[in-house]
């Protein structure tokens, strides 16, 4: 694989970036930014490829539903170790992102680490949006983390992606209290209101 792929190209209303999504559930910040591209035609950028890595994805159907090719890659079989069946995923990926010419990948809500062969190659065109406010509690389970450890704030992030969980450059933030009725349904849902509120400014600053 390549090394790299250096600093996007600069971004017009008539030739947009082309980016790819991957989901791995219901998709919902996949719709929020599909929307908030199609009501900002001129933002400079586009989602022209979703891709799950589960078939029973709820955001396949709304990627479909908003005019968005959807795409399931599913994982292979174990029939060969962790890291091999890790790669030959991946590489499943090429023959899509390369028919829709994808300049920069979107992570929302896709819950995969990637290896670091892929990230490597598509490096810096791959980015993340979690739901906690970073270095802070990376990983799968940010909600039920922050609960535990009883902070009063939380938040999301957009940065980079790397080689680690959660590790890349942090390109922004926003907060959100922790209420003491708190469940990690409510937080989540709170929480997601900023993710698609940041996601797209951040990504609007990045194409522009």
């Amino acid at each position: 694989m390549a090394e790299g792929r250096g600093p996007l190209r600069n971004a017009t209303p008539s030739d947009p970036i082309r980016c790819a999504i991957f989901i791995s559930g219901s998709g919902s910040g996949m719709e929020a930014m599909v929307r908030y591209q199609q009501a900002h035609p001129d933002c400079g950028h586009r989602t022209v490829v979703v891709i799950s890595d589960k078939p029973e994805a709820q955001g396949l159907d709304k990627a479909r539903k908003l005019g968005i090719e959807p795409s399931c890659v599913p994982l292979p079989p174990m029939t060969t170790n962790q890291l091999d069946r890790r790669l030959q995923h991946e590489q499943s990926f090429f023959p899509i992102l390369e028919k829709y010419d994808v300049e920069l990948i979107l992570l929302c809500g896709y819950m995969r680490l990637l290896s670091p062969q892929f990230v490597e190659h598509w490096n810096p065109r791959i980015i993340n949006i979690h739901p906690s406010l970073l270095p802070a509690f990376p990983g799968a389970h940010a909600h039920r983390d922050v609960l535990a450890a009883g902070v009063k704030v939380t938040g999301c992030t957009v940065h980079y992606v790397d080689a680690g969980m959660d590790t890349g450059e942090i390109l922004g933030q926003r907060r959100v209290p922790v209420f003491p009725s708190d469940d990690e349904s409510s937080l989540s849902q709170r929480v997601k209101i900023e993710e698609h509120i940041l996601f797209p400014q951040i990504l609007d600053q990045i194409v522009k």
